[in-house]
């Protein structure tokens, strides 16, 4: 692959995956948290409770934005905090019942907005996204 084809190839692929991410935020349950507060809680439902410097390491923002952050989702009862375990002046944060009630709305309504969107393709165009999914997957791990 040349460099003008490989660049052409990030442009279109950039533009692409904005679009549909533009797209998949609009079928959002509950706009009434940030993209960054919804990360955060989703961040806590994979890995379970984190103190409030691991989950600002896991989203990479500054703990004094994550304890701002935390504060908006402790306030609507998306989150609770408890005692550390082995270190008193730490506390954990974990999503809340509502939190991972919220969380689920979510995904459903996203993944039926694009589960609907998926149907309209043919049997290689899915084979291809498939295949697409991983390696999208990886470059955004990267």
């Amino acid at each position: 692959m040349t460099v003008a084809t490989q660049t052409a190839l990030a442009s279109t692929l950039r533009l692409s995956v904005m679009r549909l991410a533009r797209r998949m935020r609009a079928e959002r349950a509950d706009t009434s948290l940030t993209l960054s507060q919804l990360a955060a809680l989703a961040t806590l439902d994979r890995h379970g409770p984190l103190s409030p410097g691991e989950l600002a390491a896991h989203e990479k923002v500054q703990p004094p934005s994550m304890t701002r952050l935390l504060a908006v989702l402790e306030t609507g009862g998306y989150v609770v905090r408890s005692p550390h375990p082995t270190d008193r002046r730490q506390v954990l944060v974990a999503a809340s019942p509502a939190g991972l009630a919220l969380l689920k709305e979510d995904r459903r309504r996203r993944d039926a907005w694009l589960n609907q969107r998926l149907r309209d393709l043919d049997a290689d165009e899915i084979a291809v996204l498939h295949r697409a999914a991983g390696i999208l997957d990886r470059l955004a791990g990267s």
